[in-house]
């Protein structure tokens, strides 16, 4: 009886630029989804624009009206009759000093002047000072 003889076996070697390449794809896809994780307040409304704006801080509490009149406090829906009692709410509760919350009123374009007044005297009567109106940036 007569064996076949071994084939010489070939030395394994690590191929290293696929690995490369996924390691940049890990990275890139890592990058692109902690933009996502930034914390909006507000939801994107048709902003009108300023040549002076400035950049703000971390809000505290952002109001938002879209172009349907709809009223959100940080994201939660609420009507002009419970947006004070939500904006002490959402600040930390009646015992907190709502003269130091910073309060940003992100209110689309179209949206009549009228109710934008009502939104900031609501906020006036629970004790709000300070207001910030956004506003985007002039090409």
């Amino acid at each position: 009886m007569e064996f076949q003889k071994r084939r010489e076996l070939k030395r394994t070697r690590i191929e290293i630029i696929p690995m490369i390449d996924t390691i940049f794809f890990l990275l890139v896809f890592f990058m692109l989804s902690s933009l996502a994780l930034t914390k909006l307040n507000s939801f994107p409304v048709n902003l009108p624009k300023a040549a002076t704006a400035t950049k703000q801080q971390a809000n505290d509490l952002t109001i938002t009206v879209d172009k349907d009149k709809h009223i959100f406090v940080n994201k939660v829906p609420v009507t002009l009759d419970n947006l004070g009692m939500t904006l002490t709410a959402k600040a930390g509760g009646p015992n907190v000093d709502l003269s130091t919350v910073n309060l940003v009123l992100n209110v689309d374009l179209t949206v009549p002047h009228g109710l934008v007044v009502s939104c900031m005297d609501e906020a006036r009567k629970v004790g709000i000072a300070r207001f910030a109106i956004a506003t985007a940036p002039e090409d």
